[in-house]
């Protein structure tokens, strides 16, 4: 038995989660957390690629260094290994990743409508606005970069034409931060609908990203 087996099977559980909440079909999206040895080396814990999430078991989850090079699991890991590991690399305080592909979500990002800060938790959870990362080709660098600058300091990006990211210090923060990005481009996308958007008052906003800041920042 693998001694990163309760943190393997976190990653599959909310794996299954994400497909039975409807924030993918299939074998998409992926999940990972992040390790560390017994030296404090950093690795990484990812569901593998292409494999219907409730036919795995832990040992199936992918565990690699920062090199990206294997570990532990048989199966190749996710494509998105690299997008996953280039937010750890960037964001120290973030220990875990989860990429999905939302119905509300994927509608901004099909029309490349980023969401403005319209609502309390959303800036309080996520950090304010939701920004759109550029397209690029699934498993690209152009998509580690594109995506890590999109995201900067906040806890959840919109890929163009894909889909969602949101991370968090760990596995339940950030699949709670997949929740509220999404019942924020919900709420957004009725709002656009019945065309009525008002922006929360600046000394509000001005508040609530000190908070998140406090929170979440690197700094502490």
């Amino acid at each position: 038995m693998s001694v990163w087996e309760s943190e393997k099977q976190s990653v599959l559980d909310a794996a299954r989660k994400m497909v039975q909440q409807g924030f993918v079909v299939g074998t998409s999206g992926n999940v990972s957390v992040r390790l560390r040895d017994t030296d404090g080396r950093d690795l990484i814990a990812i569901t593998p690629t292409g494999c219907h999430y409730d036919l795995l078991n832990t040992s199936d989850m992918v565990v690699a260094d920062f090199d990206g090079v294997r570990l532990e699991g048989e199966i190749s890991p996710s494509i998105e290994m690299m997008l996953h590991l280039g937010i750890y690399r960037a964001r120290n305080r973030v220990n875990a990743v989860i990429h999905t592909h939302p119905a509300f979500g994927g509608v901004l990002s099909v029309m490349g409508i980023e969401i403005p800060s319209i609502l309390d938790d959303q800036v309080t959870y996520l950090g304010g606005d939701i920004k759109i990362a550029p397209y690029a080709l699934p498993g690209s660098k152009e998509l580690v970069q594109n995506v890590v600058s999109a995201l900067g300091p906040r806890n959840a990006v919109i890929l163009a034409n894909h889909g969602a990211l949101a991370v968090g210090r760990d596995l339940r923060e950030a699949y709670t931060n997949c929740e509220m990005l999404e019942k924020t481009a919900r709420t957004y996308i009725y709002a656009l609908a019945l065309k009525k958007v008002n922006l929360l008052p600046p000394e509000a906003l001005e508040l609530e990203q000190a908070y998140f800041n406090y929170q979440f920042g690197e700094d502490h």
